[in-house]
């Protein structure tokens, strides 16, 4: 099964401020300019192993360091900036778009930075119902409680991107249900989409824009996305993080998507559990009611680590980046900028230390 990784990093100079990638972004196709002007993302090609995927990325994110240093600039590995000033957009008709259709709540989105894994779709129902049942992992890598210094949730970025980014379209940026048909989940794009392009010429946006800039296919930004290349089922529930942390995340999901095409797969109950002969993912209430320990609480809460447990994680081998940085109410720019070199460091130690493994 092919699988690959997309990581988003905050660029900072060497005071710790926010600062554009500059010429970053040129070296490699893998290495690409986000929405924001203080951060980019990498992705790794298809791999066919988790062992190829883990080398892959592992090679090309320390070659990413390499270059960063040679232009005097640290990558940071965590959720949202913690606190900063205004945050520029790139223009595009796009975010020009969103900007028009979400209002003020688009700021929120800016502050942002995820983890994106990626798998070859097979058994795509199933594997798309199992990807939602699996939502609440997002605690495992936590990695700041913080939006513009105030304390939030211990994943700030989850919250204010699902509950205030999408507050007023919620189907566009929240957790669907699980669904009888990958048809069913298509259709819903179909009216999602239609939907959007009638709210947007409302709002003065032409309908050649529009369909210009967006499809049924990446009009929302919902934690799951059916996807052309490869093609795939991307699950973009986690934060950034170290990349320790983001490959463990990624073996532990990477084995439940092997075991949805090699086993049943029931919706049942409230407790979830993956055995090797059989998937059961609970009623999507209970996941929704998971997935809000995951946020809050993280993995301080016990029946969050229970549930993952018994979905094949290895809790105790995660060290949410959250749990190191929390333990305030606020926290002023200066001091925000002390964290983000701090962590950029840290990030650099991870894949000297992965690399030398």
């Amino acid at each position: 099964m092919q699988r690959a990784i997309e990581v988003e990093y905050w660029v900072v100079d060497q005071d710790g401020a926010l600062t554009t990638p500059d010429t970053l972004t040129e070296y490699s196709e893998y290495v690409e300019e986000e929405f924001v002007y203080p951060q980019v993302e990498l992705k790794t090609p298809p791999c066919e192993t988790y062992s190829e995927l883990k080398s892959t990325f592992i090679n090309q994110l320390y070659e990413l360091l390499s270059k960063a240093d040679e232009l005097d600039k640290t990558l940071v590995p965590l959720g949202t900036p913690i606190n900063s000033r205004s945050i520029e957009i790139r223009p595009s008709d796009r975010t020009r778009i969103q900007q028009r259709m979400l209002g003020d709540n688009f700021d929120y989105a800016k502050h942002c930075a995820g983890t994106h894994l990626h798998f070859e779709q097979q058994n795509v129902t199933d594997q798309l119902n199992v990807l939602a049942s699996l939502d609440p992992a997002l605690g495992l890598l936590n990695s700041s409680p913080y939006f513009q210094g105030n304390r939030i949730a211990n994943g700030a970025r989850t919250y204010i991107y699902r509950n205030k980014c999408y507050e007023y379209f919620p189907l566009h940026g929240q957790l669907w249900e699980y669904v009888n048909t990958v048809g069913q989940w298509e259709r819903q794009l179909d009216r999602l989409f239609e939907s959007f392009k009638k709210e947007s010429m409302k709002r003065g946006i032409d309908e050649e824009t529009i369909d210009a800039s967006f499809s049924p296919i990446d009009v929302v930004w919902t934690p799951i996305r059916l996807r052309d290349e490869m093609p795939t089922i991307e699950w973009r529930s986690a934060d950034t993080s170290l990349p320790s942390q983001i490959l463990r995340l990624a073996k532990d999901v990477g084995a439940i998507m092997w075991q949805v095409n090699h086993t049943e797969v029931r919706i049942e109950g409230n407790r979830g559990e993956v055995t090797d002969d059989r998937i059961t993912i609970p009623e999507f209430d209970a996941v929704l009611d998971y997935v809000e320990s995951a946020i809050h609480d993280g993995v301080e809460s016990p029946d969050l680590t229970d549930y993952l447990k018994r979905m094949g994680f290895n809790v105790q081998e995660y060290e949410p980046l959250t749990q190191k940085i929390d333990g305030r109410e606020y926290i002023d720019r200066n001091e925000a900028r002390e964290i983000r070199l701090q962590y950029g460091e840290l990030l650099k130690r991870d894949v000297d230390q992965l690399v030398q493994n």
